[in-house]
């Protein structure tokens, strides 16, 4: 599968399934627990802005998920990390067949996040910016008690703001830079990208979080990017202006949030580069998967406390990972 196109620019398909899962039901799929399925790949950023949000909101029981393995090919993300290869509650072996239940003529994207109607095994939706949001709006009925606002309502405007930025110039525009097809089209992406960047590190420097004085939905969007940057973005994407870990603000606004349950205990680092640096055989013909970068790092105390701010605001922090969900020690550099 080639990801560049020889003297393009990279552009993304953005041809998402845009039903919504709300409250109301709207769409035909009401907030039911227990009656979808998240699927997931820990590699993925995209995906892993869901398995965040989810934890920090509590939904685990509400929204069971599904965790695909590593890599893919053409076809689709598969369900090898479950025995024999099928996923338990729907009984596939790719992610594909779920998409393709819903639209036998299904010609886009095969992407995760995806949520799947487990009594039709049909996919409702991957539209991976509003899923999250939908997690905060539709489905507070069944947030732990706790519960964080992601999505206060009176910081939305400045949260979509932001969002909008950092999905454009950083979370899209490293892969902009990794899969240009020219001098020109990389020079471009990787001007753009660290020039957000910069931008971002500014307001960071006075500010612990992105929008207000805790963690947003902005926060969570950021650190998608943030925590492959070393691992993969710096040397597979050549983003490599420098290491984040050589980015004072960053690094430290990056620890922060690493260190912050339901943020670092997510983060599976093998899956994650085992992800880019097999499947983006385009660009990394050899297969190997790189040994570091040393992780100890995440662990070192921030500081950034300094700046104030109350992660969670009025509400508390998630319980610890379920024995079922937790990453295992190897892939992480936390504490078990």
């Amino acid at each position: 599968m080639r990801y560049v196109s020889p003297g393009r620019e990279y552009a993304r398909d953005s041809r998402y399934l845009t039903t919504r899962i709300t409250a109301d039901g709207r769409d035909g799929f009401p907030v039911e627990p227990g009656r979808y399925r998240l699927v997931v790949a820990r590699a993925c950023p995209w995906a892993s802005r869901a398995v965040i949000v989810r934890r920090l909101l509590g939904l685990e029981e509400a929204l069971p998920m599904a965790v695909a393995g590593p890599t893919h090919d053409d076809r689709s993300w598969t369900f090898d990390l479950d025995p024999g290869g099928r996923d338990p509650v729907l009984g596939i072996e790719r992610l594909q067949e779920a998409y393709l239940a819903r639209d036998p003529g299904y010609d886009r994207g095969v992407t995760v996040p995806a949520i799947v109607d487990v009594p039709t095994g049909r996919v409702v939706t991957n539209d991976f910016a509003r899923i999250t949001l939908d997690l905060s709006l539709e489905w507070s009925a069944h947030h732990r008690e706790g519960a964080p606002d992601l999505y206060p309502r009176a910081l939305r405007p400045e949260i979509d703001a932001v969002n909008e930025v950092v999905y454009t110039e950083v979370n899209n525009g490293v892969y902009r830079a990794g899969f240009a097809g020219s001098q020109e089209a990389y020079a471009s992406a990787y001007g753009r990208l660290f020039a957000c960047l910069d931008r971002l590190a500014a307001r960071l420097g006075a500010s612990r979080y992105l929008v207000g004085d805790t963690i947003t939905e902005a926060d969570v969007r950021l650190f998608t990017t943030l925590v492959r940057f070393d691992a993969v973005y710096h040397g597979h994407f050549k983003c490599n202006r420098r290491k984040l870990s050589e980015t004072p603000v960053l690094w430290a606004y990056a620890r922060d949030l690493f260190q912050t349950p339901g943020f670092g205990d997510t983060v599976d680092f093998d899956h994650i580069k085992r992800h880019y640096y097999l499947v983006h055989d385009d660009i990394n013909p050899t297969g190997i998967v790189p040994a570091g970068p040393d992780l100890s790092g995440w662990l070192v105390p921030h500081g950034r406390e300094a700046l104030g701010g109350r992660p969670f605001g009025d509400g508390t922090p998630p319980a610890a990972v379920s024995a079922g969900e937790a990453v295992p020690p190897e892939h992480t550099p936390l504490p078990t």
